[in-house]
């Protein structure tokens, strides 16, 4: 899925949109975020305040990569500490284009570890395995009786990935895991859904489908089944990633990092070994212009590498613009591997920990999915009574 596997949605309109970096700020000065969709409360939490949820997943095909830290998951560790999060392994959509049988169980576990590793918290955050928990299959049954097909032969991702493999190559779920990842959201009455600009669209169909559903099945009519009336979803808002957050190729500043392309050479993977960073910075595409510099269109790599080490380093912008503006790429590029070097080691330090200590992640899961499952299936039971079927005794 994703920057996170969710999606950016560009309001059609006006609501209030929190920004991630606002998580951040409120979190610094230990202020606790309440906002409703209008309006930021600055005022600090009683102990009868609820949280905002928050739900967000990463695939676990292919590796991790800077790409997905500073687009998701080191956003998630700002976010635990705000909102009452959920963050998944979404190895449901793993599944709709071929993959490797023998490595998604193994691939789901370290997806999970590098969680735990890069900072997520489970004693903050629910974390679990989005197919352990299976109210979310039943509920995108349950949502695609409602989803005109029209909506889902829009999406663009499923256009352009059919159009590349052919008909007889695409299984019917790449054209409807739009509706799974719906589904994984309004389980769990989602307030806010952290997204990536590629998804944009997936998001606002989850927010057509909570809509569509409230106004067919809702209401008065809920409450005439025996229900308590009212809606049955809430509907999602997007919650605004911070500028800057968008990491690019290595071989091509203007597409960003991704777990699917072909050249591992493209991106910088969280578990690379210091030798692989450094040959990758080393063989990474630049330009013959003087001096380096953020923004100029014609210097796209060059923007991107200096944004990865503003991001790696902590510092502001305008700090490594001092420190950078007059070096060379001999000197530069160093500079960039030292640094990567030095943030990543201390996730793989500990990520080596927690995969070596099986029993510790395997609570850690079922624990999750055990918190997960409890606002699932009460959403389930809902819209099941809702849509008029029997109650089982």
């Amino acid at each position: 899925m994703s920057v996170s596997h969710f999606a950016v949605l560009s309001c059609c309109r006006p609501r209030f949109a929190p920004s991630l970096s606002c998580a951040s700020t409120l979190l610094r000065s230990r202020i606790h975020c309440c906002s409703t969709l209008s309006a930021t409360s600055t005022e600090a939490p009683t102990p009868t305040t609820l949280k905002k949820r928050v739900v967000s997943g990463v695939q676990p095909t292919g590796s991790i990569h800077l790409g997905n830290y500073f687009g998701a998951i080191k956003n998630w560790v700002a976010l635990q500490n705000v909102y009452d999060t959920l963050f998944f392994i979404v190895d449901l959509h793993a599944i709709t284009l071929p993959y490797d049988v023998q490595q998604l169980s193994k691939a789901t576990r370290s997806t999970a570890a590098i969680y735990l590793a890069c900072g997520v918290d489970p004693s903050k955050a629910s974390v679990f395995v989005q197919s352990h928990v299976r109210a979310h299959v039943e509920l995108m049954w349950l949502l695609s009786s409602t989803t005109p097909i029209g909506w889902l032969n829009k999406m663009i991702q499923f256009k352009e990935k059919s159009r590349k493999a052919g008909d007889e190559e695409v299984g019917v779920a790449l054209l409807t895991y739009p509706v799974l990842m719906a589904s994984d959201i309004l389980l769990y009455q989602s307030d806010f859904v952290p997204v990536g600009e590629d998804q944009k669209q997936h998001l606002e169909l989850t927010r057509d489908l909570a809509e569509r559903v409230n106004n067919l099945y809702g209401g008065r009519k809920w409450k005439k089944l025996g229900g308590r009336g009212g809606v049955i979803f809430k509907v999602p808002e997007p919650l605004i990633p911070p500028a800057g957050a968008r990491i690019m190729s290595l071989t091509d500043g203007l597409s960003k990092m991704s777990k699917s392309a072909p050249s591992d050479q493209s991106r910088i993977n969280i578990l690379d070994p210091k030798d692989v960073i450094a040959n990758k910075i080393k063989r990474c595409k630049t330009d013959s212009f003087p001096g380096l510099e953020f923004d100029n269109s014609e210097r796209p790599e060059c923007n991107n590498l200096l944004s990865i080490y503003q991001l790696i380093s902590g510092k502001t912008k305008e700090e490594v613009v001092l420190e950078c503006q007059n070096m060379n790429w001999g000197t530069f590029k160093p500079l960039l591997t030292d640094a990567l070097i030095d943030h990543l080691h201390p996730i793989q330090v500990r990520y080596e920990g927690i995969m070596s200590d099986s029993g510790y992640l395997d609570e850690v899961l079922a624990q999750g999915a055990r918190k997960a499952a409890d606002i699932a299936d009460t959403t389930l039971h809902n819209v099941y009574q809702a849509m008029g079927f029997l109650r089982r005794q």
